[in-house]
């Protein structure tokens, strides 16, 4: 009892006369389940819950190819979502990751996905550097065919020279060296990529560098770049926010047909992201394929949900009033998160970003499956049905139609009537009898008791009896009882405890056949009696 009335301090309030409330938020321990959420610390005072920028599972999948009906896996992926710029890894542990104590790290909901992303404050040192292991697409030694790289790109500014991407390798040739490499870098406010002697004929004899650049970068503003390279076709496409921007051939001709050149990569390899880049870095994979489209919206359109876990309500007679939701819409555009609180609302907004709440209550903490979801709707009353001692929250997110803003929850309250059981019942007495013991009692103060339980024992407060019936005994709504079967010469100790019944709306007790006794209320004073033989 002690720590049901702890918990209830804690988690709840009382609202109003015979009303209280469990209150979800801004610490979400209660909440068990999160499919697709996270909690998010920038847009309103406390933590809220969002929708996740990412689909759930980590690392992820990459994407689905329809014809093949296979993931296609990344061979490099940096989600930055690790909280610490040391703590930076490759999710598939094909590159050794080596980062500058200058990186810093932008958290949700300033990142493009996840929960963080990679801050670049502009210096000329190797923020972030990748050495490919042996079985990495990049490797020494590695004839590639298709590839395709891609991120998400913050500028805080565009300075020329600004480089986004490096990689280099040495290739030998001839008895000497090629210097090969891949530059990302600023011009005149685009991205410009450099292939230089990164492409081979087929004997090795000839080889190739394409340059390729898109169009003007917003300051400011994410945007999505994605550059990949068909082996059949020889074709190196650039794409930005998922459009094609320009392409060039890595054939003998410089044109469509004729013998394709493929990558080949030399000695001593290693990849470098944002020198003298000031801005943000986010999702960057790798794909040992040339990928036919990106995923650019920022929330998965199928959502994502939260369960609380079993909240008690205390008694089984206990009635969920409503329930009210707290909360509103976020997004981030221009670097800026933008906050639309509703506060206490249906959580529908113009854009289609929406949130549906549901609950299921039982009057066993277990065999939830068997219960199904009622969905309800925030501040309305709920009807009286809504009823039992064990209660259970869900609430499905859902983002906007173009993917962009998500609903979040920054509190969630239970309003129910805590149904409490009457007071005990007073003037307790027992009366010694041959064998027996006759008890009596002045009726409970409240006019709700349904009956009365009859505990007894032989120590002080421990009522575990079963001399005569085992303790304790349904008296039911009388206010006296005689228990036989006791041993003479032996202190029996008796309590006696009012319990609650179902009722009608205007608090009358309402008689239910067959219904199992509710837990108990406060014990009475304790009485003593010894029966002894001969007594009358």
């Amino acid at each position: 009892m002690v720590l049901l009335y702890c918990f209830f301090l804690l988690a709840g309030s009382v609202y109003g006369l015979g009303e209280k409330t469990i209150t979800l938020g801004p610490s979400w321990e209660a909440v068990e389940k999160r499919q697709g959420i996270t909690e998010a610390s920038l847009i309103r005072p406390d933590p809220v819950l969002v929708l996740a920028s990412t689909p759930a599972g980590n690392p992820p999948a990459g994407y689905w190819d329809i014809e093949e009906s296979t993931a296609v896996t990344p061979d490099l992926y940096l989600s930055f979502d690790e909280g610490r710029p040391g703590h930076f890894v490759d999710s598939f542990d094909h590159y050794d990751v080596s980062v500058s104590p200058e990186l810093t790290v932008a958290a949700a909901p300033l990142c493009r996905t996840g929960t963080g992303a990679a801050l670049f404050n502009g210096t000329g040192a190797s923020p972030i550097v990748l050495t490919p292991r042996r079985n990495a697409l990049f490797a020494p030694g590695n004839h590639l065919r298709d590839f395709t790289i891609e991120f998400w790109l913050y500028p805080q500014i565009l300075e020329n020279g600004a480089q986004i991407l490096y990689w280099n390798a040495s290739k030998p040739d001839q008895g000497g060296y090629i210097d090969q490499y891949i530059q990302c870098f600023v011009f005149r406010n685009r991205l410009q990529w450099t292939f230089g002697d990164f492409f081979f004929s087929p004997g090795e004899g000839a080889r190739k560098s394409l340059v390729v650049s898109g169009p003007p970068v917003l300051p400011r503003t994410w945007s999505h770049h994605l550059i990949r390279f068909d082996a059949d076709l020889g074709l190196l496409e650039y794409l930005v926010d998922g459009k094609v921007e320009a392409m060039e051939y890595a054939t003998a001709s410089g044109h469509e047909g004729g013998e394709v050149y493929t990558p080949v990569i030399g000695e001593k390899s290693r990849l470098t992201l944002g020198i003298h880049f000031s801005g943000m870095m986010d999702d960057f994979r790798i794909y040992r394929r040339s990928l036919e489209e990106a995923a650019l919206t920022k929330y998965p359109s199928g959502g994502g949900r939260v369960e609380s876990r079993t909240l008690d309500l205390g008694n089984p007679d206990s009635r969920l009033i409503k329930i009210e939701a707290f909360g509103g819409r976020s997004s981030s555009t221009a670097g800026r998160t933008w906050n639309e609180y509703a506060g206490n609302a249906p959580l529908r907004f113009q854009d289609h970003a929406e949130m549906k709440f549901f609950v299921r209550i039982s009057s066993s903490p277990y065999r939830w499956n068997d219960i199904p979801w009622i969905p309800v709707n925030p501040g309305t009353d709920l009807p009286n049905t809504f009823q039992g001692r064990y209660i259970q929250v869900a609430a499905d997110f859902y983002p906007s139609e173009d993917g962009e803003t998500s609903p979040y929850l920054a509190e969630l309250r239970l309003i129910y009537h805590a149904a409490e059981a009457p007071p005990p019942p007073t003037q307790v007495t027992a009366v010694a009898r041959d064998g027996a013991v006759e008890l009596s009692w002045r009726a409970s103060p409240s006019r709700e008791p349904a009956g009365y339980l009859v505990y007894y024992g032989t120590a002080r407060g421990e009522y575990f009896g079963s001399t005569a019936v085992p303790s304790p005994l349904d008296a039911g709504n009388r206010t006296s009882i005689r228990i036989e079967g006791l041993n003479n010469g032996t202190l029996y100790y008796f309590a006696v405890a009012a319990y609650r019944g179902p009722t009608a709306p205007d608090g009358i007790f309402v008689p239910e056949p067959g219904r199992q006794v509710p837990e108990p209320g406060e014990f009475s004073r304790e009485a003593v009696a010894r029966p002894l033989r001969g007594a009358h």
